[in-house]
């Protein structure tokens, strides 16, 4: 059995934003030389998400008004976490969409259904942060 790990790195402006990262994960995936095993996807920080499903802007458009619902940024002083930071609502959101995705790998290729793509999802952009891709296999 070999492994392969890669990091990704990312800068959003933005404070929310949906990325899809398929593409970067089926580099990892050539660039790793295996073709029968597992993919672990984990985002490497506790305000940002790695998730499976559909790229449809209504459906992330939906994502965000759903957790907006469940916990919204603003006011900041709703939050006992707030004080140096005002990121309590993405430490929450974070929870709700979960920390990586495990993806099976058949033959060189994500077995995936239909329509599933991989996606970063940041909840308190402007900074660095990071998401690690780690393929064990044959």
């Amino acid at each position: 059995m070999r492994s392969y790990r890669r990091v990704l790195h990312f800068n959003i402006p933005a404070r929310r934003e949906i990325v899809n990262i398929t593409g970067r994960v089926l580099e990892a995936v050539n660039e790793s030389g295996i073709s029968d095993g597992l993919i672990l996807v984990n985002a490497m920080n506790i305000t940002a998400s790695v998730f499976i499903n559909d790229d449809e802007p209504g459906l992330h458009q939906d994502y965000e008004t759903w957790l907006e619902g469940l916990a919204p940024e603003k006011p900041y002083s709703r939050y006992h976490h707030n004080g140096f930071e005002d990121n309590a609502d993405a430490h929450l959101k974070r929870s709700i969409m979960g920390r990586e995705t495990v993806i099976a790998l058949t033959d060189g290729k994500l077995d995936f259904g239909t329509w599933e793509q991989v996606f970063y999802y940041e909840f308190d952009g402007r900074r660095e942060k990071r998401v690690l891709i780690k393929i064990i296999g044959e």
